[in-house]
């Protein structure tokens, strides 16, 4: 049996080469971070893995939230708190296993534990059983009105290969763990992995046994996913067809794309937000200035607001390709207003002036962790606010890093000021509080490396998760962005603009959520 599916796989290398119209070779900065569907809530990992692993319910290219592996979901008429979801029937694993309602209780389950990096987006699950084979019931803590929009980064995994490989627990990846899922995967997906090399390349090749296979383009038979972490290297892959399309498109090179023959860009607002933490504890990690951490101060965090020349960046880094921003949550977001998203004026005197207020007129020093391979222009966004911030006497250290050594600074809380970038796939403002305002713990505020806390905030994140009450909900987040926004504990810089480059020949189904999903892309 495993002869004849090495010579399947084999068969299928050979065939995707031959025709190497079908073979998608895609491209980006970064590259996942592990194959264990529930270890990271990070983008690049995350559209990795929709390409082999599915949800229950899928968000779509369009917005639209879409049945995946369940087909139908509705709370349950005789109890508020209860979610009834049918299956899909006659899917089955990579392996060929049967997907029922056993590997869903399992995933959730899964998704839920302590390692996991997911279980703060479905903070609500309070139990998951299955009513059948093909039916299960989720209860939550209270009416959860917005639970289907937290599922479509939870991916169903096989309870059966789970156990025979020993991957019932979650990977550590901030521990250094390395597991048979964090290279090994064994979805229900359009395609199945073929061999995988770290930060190296991906491949993947076209899932025969589909569910879906007659319900979706599936033009490209095989996918290789390739990191390329400097920008002139991966428009060069682009423009000499040694890959198809890009992410994380170098914006100073959209105009030289847009007039190559066969080549095209696409161009969508994005559903992202780039911003800065501060550490706002009682301790700087870097030593306290005449015994105090100047960012307890508001004053501080206001003047470095107002430091922050985000048109300049907008102008000069982005190349027009971004939207300043006065909040940390993307326009696409439930809660979000224009009045909320006004920026400070950016004001060098007064900003000196309220650092003179504060006690800190002389300045002090701080580190800046910034990443340089997970957003667009990353680094340079940085490097220009530290000449910003110097203006005010805040002498900013950069150290940039590449993600998978940055983010375990943030979640860690190993960083006193870092830079951190955000899309809400739930398109709801509970998904922002609940990962980055909550206290952090194990359930809530995980991605919080401010260290801020705020026994108001916190209950109001428990309480919109349940309210279903539509106009007192509204007003709950109105309160609740109020009370942050004056707080200043992240300092945003803008809403990222989506841009993807590609061969003319690629037909890419274009995701606000820079969401990569290859089974809707057409070759033309």
């Amino acid at each position: 049996m495993k002869k004849t599916m090495l010579m399947a796989t084999a068969m299928s290398l050979v065939l995707g080469a031959a025709a190497s119209a079908e073979t998608l070779k895609w491209a980006r900065a970064g590259d996942a971070l592990t194959l264990d569907p529930h270890a990271q809530n990070e983008g690049v990992t995350l559209a990795v893995m929709h390409q082999m692993m599915e949800p229950l319910i899928l968000r779509a290219p369009d917005g639209t939230l879409v049945p995946s592996l369940a087909t139908e979901w509705s709370v349950s008429p005789d109890n508020p708190d209860v979610w009834n979801l049918k299956l899909r029937e006659g899917v089955t694993f990579h392996d060929g296993a049967e997907f029922t309602a056993e590997d869903v209780v399992f995933s959730i389950e899964r998704a839920l534990s302590e390692e996991s990096d997911m279980k703060g987006v479905i903070t609500s699950i309070k139990s998951v059983e299955a009513v059948n084979d093909y039916e299960v019931n989720i209860t939550t803590d209270g009416a959860n009105p917005i639970l289907p929009a937290t599922l479509p980064n939870i991916f169903m995994i096989d309870k059966g290969w789970a156990e025979a490989n020993n991957v019932v627990d979650v990977q550590d990846v901030e521990g250094g763990e390395e597991t048979f899922a964090s290279q090994n995967v064994n979805g229900t997906g359009p395609y199945k992995l073929v061999s995988r090399e770290n930060d190296v390349k991906t491949v993947m090749t076209i899932n025969e046994d589909y569910w879906g296979k007659d319900d979706f383009p599936m033009d490209f038979t095989d996918i290789e996913f390739t990191p390329i972490q400097n920008q002139a290297t991966r428009m060069a892959a682009l423009l000499s067809g040694e890959v198809d399309f890009i992410q994380d498109v170098p914006v100073q090179d959209l105009e030289r794309i847009k007039t190559t023959e066969g080549k095209q860009v696409m161009t969508a607002p994005q559903n992202r937000v780039i911003f800065f933490g501060l550490n706002v504890s009682d301790e700087l990690l870097g030593g306290n200035v005449d015994g105090k951490n100047p960012l307890t101060d508001v004053r501080v965090r206001q003047a470095m607001n107002m430091a922050l020349n985000r048109e300049a960046i907008q102008q000069v880094v982005m190349r027009g390709q971004s939207q300043p921003a006065g909040i940390i949550a993307p326009p696409f977001v439930h809660g979000w207003t224009e009045e909320l998203d006004q920026y400070p004026e950016w004001d060098v005197a007064a900003a000196k002036a309220l650092m003179e207020e504060a006690g800190y007129g002389d300045g002090f020093s701080i580190t800046l962790n910034c990443p340089n391979d997970r957003y667009v222009n990353d680094e340079a966004i940085c490097q220009a606010s530290v000449g910003m911030l110097a203006q005010i006497g805040v002498n900013v250290n950069l150290e940039a890093l590449p993600k998978a050594q940055h983010f375990p600074l943030v979640n860690g809380l190993k960083s006193d000021f870092y830079m951190l970038g955000w899309g809400v796939p739930s398109y709801d403002s509970e998904y922002i509080f609940n990962f980055l305002y909550h206290t952090k713990g194990d359930l809530f505020g995980t991605w919080n490396g401010t260290r801020y806390s705020n026994d108001r905030i916190d209950e109001l994140t428990k309480a919109i998760a349940s309210e279903v009450d539509q106009a007192k909900r509204d007003e709950m987040i109105a309160e609740m962005w109020q009370i942050v926004k004056d707080d200043v504990v992240y300092l945003p810089i803008h809403h990222q603009v989506l841009n993807w480059a590609m061969d003319s020949k690629v037909g890419a189904a274009m995701d606000s959520d820079d969401q990569v999903k290859v089974k809707y892309f057409t070759l033309d």
